[in-house]
């Protein structure tokens, strides 16, 4: 499993490295990358991805995913691995991660998860979506 994030404050990093210790004690390896790090071809290669983000807009419109998360996503040739978005937000993410999902699907992510927190704790679904990986 490859997760790869963008941070502006910590808390992002910190959503991130929850999941990764959480995909590690179920059993999955996992590689963990600030988008500004993450090797696309690394990436590429994981049976499983995790592109996460921060929430930039204003305040209950145009929120987005970073410029660096979304360059990262266009530089991204996958084969239809599960992969799932996520973000941390203050107010409200909008429709980031269906834009982030979008993008994924179109550089052959087969995008089964959405996942967005306020804060840095991961959202109870994530468990979920780890499990449901060991029947894929």
């Amino acid at each position: 499993m490859a997760i790869v994030y963008d941070s502006r404050t910590g808390t992002t990093k910190a959503m991130a490295e929850q999941m990764a210790e959480m995909a590690r004690s179920a059993g999955h390896g996992c590689v963990l990358s600030p988008v500004q790090a993450a090797d696309p071809v690394e990436v590429a290669a994981a049976d499983v991805v995790c592109i996460g983000s921060w929430t930039e807009g204003l305040f209950f419109i145009l929120q987005h995913a970073t410029k660096a998360t979304m360059e990262f996503i266009g530089r991204l040739s996958l084969n239809g691995q599960p992969t799932a978005v996520f973000c941390t937000y203050k107010t409200s993410p909008g429709k980031m991660l269906g834009k982030m999902a979008a993008a994924l699907a179109a550089r052959g992510a087969h995008v089964t998860a959405e996942f967005k927190s306020r804060g840095p704790t991961v959202p109870g679904e994530f468990v979920g979506w780890l499990n449901s990986l060991d029947g894929a």
